[in-house]
């Protein structure tokens, strides 16, 4: 029997499959939870491999593996949150702002708002600090507590934008004609069932918004493009270092619309006048994982020059890529978030959520191996609970940084290779025959 390019796809998506059940059965960061991981990473990049060596997959081999997908997101789905889950604060936050608090005011452990805890709030990590949240992730929290009041009703609604996100993908690859196989890139990463169905990040919702931003200005549909933007920087600031993209793509209206959404968001939440932040820069200045480059700088500068250093290097990367051609290909989005969060104090693995959408190009395998070789880094969580500090250690920083760097060497030599095989031949003047050394042409 002929082993043929879906049936290794099926293979692939059954090994994953069992690897991510396997790793739902473990405690976040255990031996068991980090083995499984491993190995669906480890068949999520043999994938990709395929999808780069098949052109296109007949449709019922897409729309099955997309069924795996949401298969292995069920048990991470029924999966039960760490006591100091981020999910926690998102509930938290929406709670008391339809109590008629402001989340960025009010501090979670003060006794004076005790009353206001429930069971599954009570756990929320750094209760001494309010929120650190922007305006647009807020609302959202406050419109799910607003249909139900509870974790899974968070989860649920995660997972819908991970539907989404699916749904959009497959719209644009139809309509570049490129093959509708790229959606299982995203689909099938591992961070999606570990970090969306299993501990919920709002990070998805900004990841939607800013795809259909994207979405939308392929297809030159302004007006919506910048709403969507506006939307997903208010949701986390990150995607504000794409703002080069958008330079003369955008009319000037366009531009002023998605800051005045931006702004109004912030409206419920003005105290006094002033617009709030609150936690968020004890977060610049206290907050530290998984920050080599942000830890090297520290050394010779403060935290907020450092933290404005990460963003002027994804807004420079922005706008060197400026000058591609839209319809080129979808690097261009991830590459200046990329380089933004190398610089950043703190990169946990769901922060690289952003990226899963926009990595379809040789160019951008970096930075798929970046997301599969951040996985290791859960080991803090278990480290953790057995005693030692909250501290990578070094060799997880070595596996995480060095395999991006052996794939960064791997494309360059590549990309050399190819321009030099791809170079015209030098000109043999008129009359000469070349000898022995003249090049060959056919």
């Amino acid at each position: 029997m002929t082993i043929t390019a879906s049936l290794r796809l099926y293979g692939l998506g059954a090994i994953i499959l069992i690897a991510l059940v396997t790793c739902s059965r473990g405690g976040v960061g255990t031996p068991l939870f980090l083995v499984g991981l491993a190995i669906a990473g480890t068949a999520y990049l043999v994938a990709v491999r395929e999808f780069f060596r098949t052109r296109r997959f007949p449709h019922q081999v897409v729309f099955m593996c997309l069924a795996l997908a949401a298969l292995w997101r069920i048990p991470f789905l029924m999966m039960p949150i760490g006591s100091d889950d981020d999910i926690h604060r998102y509930l938290w936050d929406g709670r008391v702002q339809r109590l008629g608090y402001n989340p960025y005011i009010v501090i979670p452990a003060d006794p004076a708002v005790a009353r206001l805890h429930t069971p599954e709030t009570r756990g929320l990590n750094h209760p001494e600090l309010p929120s650190p949240y922007p305006a647009g992730a807020q609302l959202f929290f406050r419109a799910v507590t607003a249909i139900h009041e509870s974790i899974f009703a968070f989860k649920i609604a995660f997972v819908v934008c991970d539907f989404a996100i699916v749904l959009v993908l497959l719209d644009m690859l139809r309509r570049s004609g490129q093959g509708e196989h790229w959606v299982l890139a995203y689909a099938w990463h591992p961070l999606l069932a570990t970090n969306v169905a299993g501990s919920g990040h709002i990070d998805i919702l900004g990841v939607l918004l800013l795809l259909v931003s994207a979405a939308a200005l392929g297809r030159r549909r302004r007006m919506i493009a910048a709403i969507a933007f506006g939307l997903a920087v208010s949701v986390k600031f990150l995607p504000i270092v794409l703002i080069p993209l958008y330079w003369r793509r955008l009319r000037l209206r366009d531009g002023l619309l998605a800051a005045l959404v931006f702004a109004l968001l912030y409206v419920p939440f003005l105290e006094h006048g002033r617009i709030p932040t609150g936690s968020l820069n004890t977060y610049v200045k206290s907050f530290r994982f998984n920050d080599p480059v942000f830890a090297t700088l520290e050394r010779v500068a403060s935290p907020q020059i450092v933290a404005g250093l990460a963003l002027l290097v994804g807004l420079v990367a922005a706008g060197w890529l400026r000058s591609k051609p839209l319809s080129c290909c979808m690097d261009k989005w991830a590459w200046p978030m990329a380089a933004s969060l190398a610089c950043a104090p703190v990169v946990y693995p769901w922060y690289l959520l952003w990226l899963l959408p926009f990595l379809r190009s040789t160019s951008t395998l970096p930075l798929m191996v970046w997301t599969i070789s951040i996985l290791p880094t859960y080991i803090v969580w278990h480290l953790r609970a057995i005693g030692h500090p909250w501290q990578l250690p070094g060799w997880v920083l070595l596996l995480e940084y060095g395999s991006v760097a052996i794939a960064v060497a791997i494309v360059s030599l590549r990309h050399g290779a190819q321009t030099v095989a791809q170079a015209p031949p030098e000109e043999v003047p008129p009359g000469s025959h070349g000898g022995d050394d003249a090049p060959i042409l056919y």
